[in-house]
């Protein structure tokens, strides 16, 4: 199966009927700025599907993506650094939360983003943590692998398995498509 179809949905920040309508949701969250749209737009090959920003912590709700008319790719807030006030650090913080471990919300997919020149933070590390313990299914994708030289490659991936542990990471580039074939065949099983 491809995707063959993508449309922006909405935008929501509470309980809303589509979270629920029954359609698999598969979640994409990381670090604010780590390139969650970007990946979206290069899955679904669309340049401006999901808005895209350089300025920190631009998607505040939680965007909804039809694909194929058959499931949801989900854009979450970033958490970590965004220029937005401390109220609004906690409202994300809040949004996210409740999206991923007290609503009745079925992920089929979280997709942690960790950027790959940065490795993994402390903010990574916790969210992580926390998906875990909810025993959810879990795909690393570690993006912006084309910022990293050549030398420190094998390294820096090294780096972020030894701090992942068991999960599988997926190296990934919007910029020269790597890693489109393989995270695409996961949220497609």
């Amino acid at each position: 199966m491809n995707i063959r179809s993508a449309k922006f949905v909405k935008g929501v920040v509470k309980a809303d009927e589509l979270l629920e309508d029954g359609k698999p949701q598969i979640a994409f969250i990381g670090r604010s700025n780590v390139g969650k749209s970007s990946i979206i737009n290069t899955l679904v090959n669309q340049s401006d599907l999901a808005r895209t920003s350089s300025f920190p912590g631009r998607t505040q709700q939680i965007n909804l993506f039809l694909i194929n008319k058959s499931f949801y790719l989900i854009d979450l807030p970033g958490y970590g650094f965004a220029r937005v006030s401390r109220q609004g650090h906690e409202r994300i913080r809040k949004l996210i939360h409740w999206y991923l471990l007290t609503s009745h919300c079925e992920q089929k997919i979280i997709v942690l983003i960790i950027d790959a020149n940065v490795g993994v933070t402390d903010k990574d590390s916790e969210m992580l943590k926390i998906l875990e313990k909810q025993n959810k299914n879990i795909v690393i994708v570690a993006n912006k692998i084309d910022k990293i030289k050549k030398t420190e490659y094998k390294k820096q991936l090294q780096k972020i398995q030894d701090l992942v542990g068991k999960h599988n990471i997926i190296p990934f580039s919007s910029e020269t498509r790597i890693g489109v074939k393989e995270l695409s065949s996961e949220i497609l099983k």
